[in-house]
């Protein structure tokens, strides 16, 4: 009988249970994980049905439920997701991690001990005997050597091999329990090793005498890799490509991308998909109201499944390591983000609303490759860093040499995220978080907003020349203390050679005519700044820089507003004569 191509769709009893695999898979995966492993050990087909679980999916489903507890649920899986545990686990970067290997492969012989013999001597062979070298030390006994030659901690399982149990350094907030555990499982591998086939257990421990290290890491590691290639987890020279920009025109001249077609049911080569990821959306996102748009079928699942690959790829680039939902929920917020910002893009030069249209997006989705939508998302936040630092490298605050402080916490907290390698939004813990990653449009326009501002005083100072003195003369120097003492020591006649602190003495006059009672309010409500000392400082700035008081309104009106607010939330309530220079950061002050 011949067989069928393989791209013949299967027949129609097995895509009947494809698909009903499918759907208990996706209910199962939906549910808390301790009511996903009862309701799989409950299924009558409960292999096939753990075996049709994606293996990234497995390995977050087994971290849910606790590695401990998830012993009935490691006996049903696959070899492949056996291997897949193993490659996520076992490997810190591109070293092996010998204590967390210990723990897994612990559980997997706890779990089914014969099984996991015959998948270490069979699958995972070069593997074993790497990690047999970082732990134990073979002796080969002669018919007439004493054992006691060999020194102490040597034991045999056959008068001939002897094996002492290396010690290794404790790993930071481990305990002895981990080393008691390790010696535990390395007796009981050796003796299940011997008791499946001692010959075999004799060349194992000849082998692993006489493994090269680095050569032997340096294979593993490449086959862990080309594994793991296998599910989207590509080489990092290849994940990092994913932070390469592009522009709107470069992606409208892209060839359009080919979502297969087909039954989205049929067992084509996309199934299983990953479902973790695709869960974990955030609904509110313009990714995901766009992808609500899109019926269930083949194109769905294509846009999963492409889901999916990229956030295995930022998990690569990023050198993350993902061991549970809430690391993978991170990974999907930014992937999330960055394509919603590349929706918002596109449609803002395709239409004139403030929000991508649903509709439009959702065809957005099904032409561009959603790896060329991140690029695009995560070019907007790398212009402005590019911006920023060709405006930072001809700005008079570099040439001053002065510290990112100087711009005060919330404007410093803006420039240092935007300036990292990655950029970051400067949230102050509105989410929870001091920095994430930019979300939406709404996001770089804030930041460009803040970029804009700072720039502007920038441009000012420059205008202006102060002289400032030695870094160490002044306690804390920020952008706003610096204007208003220059104002403050000029109304007071105390200008200088260079900038210096004002004694509090002096400055007591200069601050009790800055306020005035606010008309009409309660007697312990915050004194005013009168619009004559607002414009009495435009006008100083205007004198000093040589620039028109209009001008000055203008373009730097705004900022000086919500500084003079400022100045009234925080000394409105406080008089003259409780002053004290240790505790006022809006002026350049000394007790003396």
């Amino acid at each position: 009988m011949a067989e069928h191509p393989p791209n013949t769709p299967p027949a129609a009893p097995v895509r009947e249970r494809l698909r009903e695999l499918a759907r208990k898979r996706a209910e199962i995966l939906a549910l808390p994980a301790e009511e996903a492993l009862e309701r799989i050990l409950a299924e009558p087909q409960a292999p096939a049905l753990v075996h049709a679980i994606p293996e990234s999916d497995f390995h977050l489903l087994v971290r849910d439920i606790g590695p401990e507890d998830a012993l009935p649920l490691l006996k049903l899986a696959s070899d492949r997701q056996w291997d897949h545990v193993l490659d996520v686990e076992a490997w810190a970067g591109d070293r092996l991690e010998v204590h967390r290997a210990t723990r897994w492969m612990d559980l997997l012989l706890e779990a089914d001990p014969g099984r996991f013999v015959r998948w270490f001597l069979k699958e995972r062979l070069a593997f074993g005997e790497l990690y047999l070298f970082h732990n134990v030390e073979v002796r080969i006994r002669e018919h007439d050597q004493d054992p006691s030659e060999f020194g102490e901690g040597f034991f045999t399982l056959d008068q001939v091999y002897y094996v002492r149990i290396l010690d290794l350094p404790r790993i930071p907030g481990g305990s002895d329990l981990d080393e008691d555990r390790r010696r535990r499982f390395l007796h009981r591998l050796l003796e299940k090793i011997a008791a499946e086939d001692h010959l075999v257990y004799q060349s194992v421990l000849l082998e692993a005498a006489h493994v090269i290290p680095a050569e032997a890491e340096e294979e593993e590691y490449r086959w862990r890799n080309v594994r793991l290639a296998e599910k989207g987890f590509v080489p990092f020279d290849e994940a990092i490509g994913v932070y390469q920009p592009v522009t709107p025109g470069q992606l409208g001249r892209s060839r359009p991308k080919r979502v297969p077609r087909g039954e989205a049911e049929g067992g084509g080569g996309l199934l299983p998909v990953p479902a973790f990821p695709w869960r974990e959306l955030p609904e509110a996102a313009p990714f995901h109201r766009a992808l609500a748009r899109i019926e269930p079928g083949e194109q769905r699942l294509y846009l999963q499944w492409e889901f999916a690959n990229l956030c295995n790829r930022l998990i690569v680039a990023d050198r993350r390591e993902v061991r549970s939902r809430d690391d993978l929920r991170e990974v999907v917020a930014k992937a999330c983000g960055y394509l919603g910002i590349a929706l918002e893009t596109l449609a803002g030069k395709e239409r004139e609303a403030a929000g991508p249209d649903p509709a439009r997006a959702a065809a957005l989705l099904l032409r561009h490759p959603l790896v060329d939508l991140f690029r695009l998302g995560f070019g907007e936040a790398l212009r402005l860093k590019w911006r920023t630092e060709a405006w930072l490298a001809g700005s008079w605050f570099a040439r001053q040499g002065l510290k990112l402080s100087f711009w005060g916490e919330r404007w410093m907290g803006v420039l240092g995220g935007i300036l990292l390698k990655k950029p970051l939004f400067y949230d102050n813990y509105r989410t929870g978080l001091l920095y994430r990653e930019f979300h939406s449009r709404e996001d770089i326009a804030a930041t460009e907003t803040v970029l804009e501002r700072i720039r502007r005083v920038d441009r000012l100072l420059a205008r202006l020349s102060p002289r400032l003195g030695p870094a160490g003369g002044y306690r804390f120097l920020t952008w706003k203390n610096l204007l208003l003492t220059a104002w403050a020591a000029d109304r007071l006649g105390r200008v200088g050679e260079v900038l210096a602190p004002i004694p509090l003495a002096a400055f007591r006059p200069f601050f009790e005519g800055l306020f005035e009672p606010a008309a009409h309010a309660p007697a312990e409500a915050p004194r005013r700044i009168p619009a004559a000392r607002r414009s009495d400082f435009v006008s100083f700035l205007a004198a000093a820089a040589g620039i028109d008081e209009e001008e000055v309104r203008g373009t730097w009106g705004e900022i000086f507003e919500e500084l003079f607010a400022e100045l009234e939330a925080e000394y409105g309530r406080v008089a003259p004569e409780n002053l004290d220079a240790r505790f006022v950061l809006l002026f350049l002050l000394s007790n003396a």
